[in-house]
């Protein structure tokens, strides 16, 4: 009884001494997350850091401790710097669809949508990002072959000539929608979306109803209300989803592995350095680029607002 009590009081003084030292006890509660992230997180970028300077010995297939830069001169080189603009054009492509199609749907949502309508919106937008990313690239391998619904729809409605139209443009083209640019960049489309959708939807709530009518009764046409008020400060949120979209499309290796012709993008670059030849140096130094590319595009979303999207 008097260890219980000694205790007790021995957990009061601690109680009483942390409550009047509030710094030293944040410091407690953020320790372990820090170590955490520095040990496990910057330790292993430090790591790959490191090996992006090493030597890799064609001839034995194995990484020598010698410092170089070569493995950066190599990004320069005509096929992995056309792997780098083929990735970033790609997550730019990307961004810009999701934008033009996911602002209606998250307009909707933010000013008409009410009640049970807005939680159907909601479940229907957050939906597919339930499902497992693997099962949708998948399945969208055979949504997109010759033989698939989307091809049997194009049939039916008379657009095979379009789409012959579409495959046969150069930095497009494929022999069907399964194996091209196209086809790689609907279904990123498709699977980002959500990622879209939300921050803008955010975005647009957080305007006030008032700045519209004002709009509207000094005289604007709706088109001129969207143009100079309303898109304007949707774009935070259009730029805090294009984070998203972009980042998760710049490193992604399994959709381009799936579905598209055999170009290489950096993600299955990076894989087939690291995990095929053994080259841990260049895949290394290739993983570099979506660090540097992403931390640019951070500090341009952060000056446009984004964050405060999110």
């Amino acid at each position: 009884m008097k260890m219980t009590t000694s205790m007790i009081h021995l957990r009061q003084k601690l109680s009483t001494f942390l409550y009047r030292n509030s710094t030293l006890y944040l410091l407690i509660l953020l320790i372990p997350p820090l170590l955490w992230f520095g040990i496990v997180y910057l330790g292993s970028l430090l790591a790959l850091l490191t090996q992006s300077v090493y030597t890799f010995d064609d001839f034995s297939m194995s990484v020598l401790p010698t410092l170089t830069l070569q493995n950066y001169i190599n990004l320069f080189g005509a096929s992995n710097f056309d792997i780098v603009t083929r990735t970033f054009l790609m997550a730019a492509a990307v961004s810009i669809a999701c934008s033009i199609v996911g602002f209606p749907i998250a307009y909707y949502m933010a000013r008409y949508a009410v009640g049970w309508q807005k939680g159907f919106f909601y479940i229907a937008v957050l939906l597919p990002m339930w499902a497992s990313y693997i099962v949708k690239a998948y399945s969208w391998t055979v949504i997109l072959a010759k033989g698939g619904i989307l091809y049997w729809f194009i049939n039916r409605t008379g657009l095979t000539p379009v789409i012959d139209f579409l495959l046969s443009l150069p930095g497009v083209g494929g022999n069907t929608l399964s194996t091209s640019h196209l086809g790689r960049f609907l279904v990123f489309t498709y699977v980002w979306l959500p990622f879209m959708i939300l921050p803008i939807q955010t975005s647009i709530e957080r305007i006030h109803p008032n700045l519209l009518s004002a709009s509207a009764d000094l005289g604007a046409a709706p088109s001129q209300t969207f143009r100079t008020v309303l898109l304007p400060l949707a774009v935070p949120g259009i730029v805090a989803g294009s984070i998203f979209t972009f980042c998760l499309t710049f490193g992604d290796y399994i959709i381009p592995t799936l579905v598209g012709p055999s170009g290489f993008f950096i993600g299955t670059m990076v894989y087939t350095q690291q995990g095929a030849i053994g080259n841990m140096p260049m895949a290394a130094a290739f993983t570099v680029v979506p660090i540097l590319v992403v931390g640019l595009y951070l500090t341009f979303a952060k000056r446009m607002g984004a964050f405060d999207a999110l």
